[in-house]
């Protein structure tokens, strides 16, 4: 009987083991596609308006809100990338996924080497004061040099999205730039 009891919970355990391994559609869909929401502006426009109006937050000590720095913005989305690229490398690869893991990894690992580089020094421009003329010379460099494989490779992803979700029933409003 003991036997019999302990094969069960075995075979139980690995079941479950298994059934948590087993990530849905939806989940590869969120963490491939809709996490590239948050790179919304890169290279472009809306992350230098970020950078320039930062986001405010409580201090403690005075319990005033005080601008964040822009290191501060930058640091937040350096986390929340390599988050995203753990999260990619987590989940298992099929060929059925493929198609949008593949992409999302490599929109996330440029957009996180552009984050620590060229970004990492225009926040330090920013958050040092410097003159406008060389803050706006080096988000105009960013842009320049950036922008066309980055908007590249977020279209590959969204295409690619748009087909997985389709084929999942997976129901999505596509915005701006997954038209």
């Amino acid at each position: 009987m003991k036997q019999n009891l302990f094969t069960v919970l075995v075979i139980a355990c690995c079941l479950s083991f298994i059934s948590c391994q087993n990530a849905t559609p939806e989940k590869y869909f969120d963490v491939a596609v809709l996490n590239s929401n948050m790179h919304f502006g890169f290279a472009d426009d809306g992350l230098l308006r970020q950078l320039e109006q930062p986001s405010v937050k409580l201090d403690v000590n005075t319990q005033q809100t005080v601008p964040m720095k822009r290191q501060e913005v930058l640091d937040q989305k350096i986390e929340f990338t390599e988050d995203v690229i753990k999260k990619l490398k987590d989940l298992k690869e099929t060929p059925e996924t493929k198609d949008i893991l593949q992409p999302s990894l490599a929109l996330n690992e440029f957009v996180l080497k552009v984050y620590k580089n060229d970004y990492t020094k225009l926040a330090g421009l920013y958050d040092a004061s410097a003159p406008k003329e060389q803050i706006e010379k080096l988000g105009q460099a960013i842009h320049d040099q950036y922008f066309a494989q980055y908007e590249s490779l977020y279209n590959e992803l969204i295409s690619s999205g748009k087909l997985y979700a389709d084929k999942h029933s997976i129901k999505v409003k596509w915005g701006v730039y997954g038209k």
